[in-house]
């Protein structure tokens, strides 16, 4: 089942700001690309952005900034413009997307249940006024392999 990921609303859970930069996407992706690494699960996470729809790829997660619309509306239409509808999960505690996401006939699931499911991850918020860090080593070690370079 693939998991679609809101990814501004999952930034106000996790790292608890309502308005949220590039250090804020960076530690999201980093956690999560980290607790899915060690599944099978694959997940794409959907950002607001600017014009020009962008996608990249850390292994089992995908990064798609949809630009011409909002993060919400593309996640509705990935849900609706699936061959199987019902196997969409969307994470998300938006309970108007959530609403849009079973009428397109997607499952909602919560963010925390989404977190509990892949268990801890390897990159915790930063605290407060500091940059997040970043292992250099890990990130090395993840794009000498072959596999994760798509």
């Amino acid at each position: 089942m693939p998991y679609l990921l809101d990814g501004n609303n999952l930034i106000g859970t996790v790292r608890h700001t309502a308005r949220p930069g590039p250090d804020d996407r960076h530690a999201l992706v980093a956690e999560i690309a980290d607790r899915l690494r060690r599944t099978r699960a694959r997940a794409t996470i959907f950002f607001d952005g600017p014009r020009g729809d962008r996608m990249t790829s850390l292994g089992p997660l995908a990064v798609r900034v949809a630009a011409g619309e909002s993060a919400d509306d593309a996640i509705v239409r990935a849900v609706a413009g699936s061959k199987t509808p019902a196997e969409s999960l969307v994470v998300t505690a938006d309970r108007g997307l959530a609403a849009r996401v079973r009428d397109a006939g997607g499952k909602v699931v919560p963010p925390e249940a989404f977190f509990s499911r892949f268990g801890e991850g390897g990159a915790a918020p930063a605290p407060a006024g500091r940059e997040p860090s970043v292992d250099v080593e890990e990130w090395s070690r993840y794009f000498a392999d072959e596999r994760n370079r798509k």
